[in-house]
């Protein structure tokens, strides 16, 4: 009866462990958290075409990144603020040196961005990347 115990609470341990591991090895294949400014997206933009086929809508929670995989979610914090907000890259950009991300109008205010200041010091934390077939969707789209 012991060594039954023995070997159940032994295999309990490995399978935790693997589990842990595995967590361990997606959470540490996540690109590096990202800082730099913000901008907010131009409202005049509603309804054009995002990289990823979507049309842009103000009120969401699209951003884009130049280097953060389409289909990203990231946490985005205001340095100055403290606020955060939760976004999904959709799209691709922003151009201006410096700049890590453009957030829709929706977004940059619940970080306290405005569009009278324009750019705002942000880190960027990437909290999960996209399946694979999510971006070979949206690569197929920018054909």
């Amino acid at each position: 009866m012991r060594r039954i115990v023995i070997i159940g609470y032994a295999s309990i341990l490995f399978a935790g462990f693997s589990a842990g591991d595995a967590a361990w090895a997606a959470w540490n294949s996540l690109p590096h958290k990202q800082v730099g400014k913000a901008s907010v997206y131009s409202s005049h933009l509603q309804g054009q075409p995002m990289t990823n086929g979507e049309r842009f809508n103000a009120g969401s929670s699209a951003a884009a990144s130049k280097t953060l995989p389409i289909g990203t979610k990231a946490w985005v914090t205001n340095l100055e603020t403290g606020k955060s907000a939760e976004v999904t890259i959709k799209d691709r950009g922003p151009v201006p040196k410096g700049r890590v991300v453009d957030l829709t109008p929706h977004t940059a205010r619940q970080i306290g961005l405005t569009k009278k200041e324009g750019v705002a010091p942000v880190v960027v934390v990437p909290t999960s990347l996209p399946k694979a077939t999510e971006t070979a969707t949206s690569a197929r789209s920018r054909r």
